[in-house]
């Protein structure tokens, strides 16, 4: 009964990530800012989380994935991008532990989708421009999103102890 609601309470965590996820992507993408070479995702502010809870690691790769199928995202976006968030959250979670700072902590995001997100760009859209000017723009939002808005979001979460309890994170 005991591994039955931890797995039960897991699940639900990664699906409220999966949906703050989404939602903050579908915010962005009323403002155009959700994909392109310019992109400025809110949800990427959520890239941070799996230092607090292995759970945000599936609910990331899963809120990526539906926010690419529903914003109309080609198959290769959906694919590629979602596996770079995947990649990203993964390797954020396995440094969790490591004393770096914060911003250090971002990179895995800022860099998987600035190496990802280009290529896609130019074979999947056909984006025309270099791979290096995608590279600087997805980088640039990546840092806004992802380096600024992440790691408010985390300081705010992680100095909240109500907040965190309420979560399931460890401290």
């Amino acid at each position: 009964m005991k591994n039955t609601s931890k797995l039960t309470r897991y699940l639900t965590r990664a699906s409220v990530i999966a949906a703050l996820y989404t939602v903050l992507t579908l915010l962005s993408a009323v403002f155009g800012l959700s994909s392109g070479v310019i992109q400025l995702r809110l949800s990427e502010a959520l890239c941070l989380l799996p230092i607090l809870m292995p759970e945000a690691t599936v609910g990331l790769f899963v809120g990526c994935l539906i926010s690419n199928l529903v914003t109309g995202c080609a198959l290769w976006d959906v694919i590629f991008g979602s596996l770079a968030t995947l990649v990203a959250a993964l390797i954020t979670r396995h440094i969790a532990d490591m004393r770096l700072p914060l911003i250090i902590k971002t990179l895995p995001t800022i860099l998987a989708n600035a190496i990802v997100v280009p290529f896609v760009l130019i074979y999947a859209y056909g984006a025309v421009g270099s791979y290096i000017l995608f590279f600087v723009t997805v980088a640039l939002g990546e840092i806004a999103s992802a380096g600024v808005f992440g790691t408010v979001l985390f300081t705010y979460v992680s100095r909240s102890s109500a907040l965190r309890r309420y979560l399931g994170a460890k401290k």
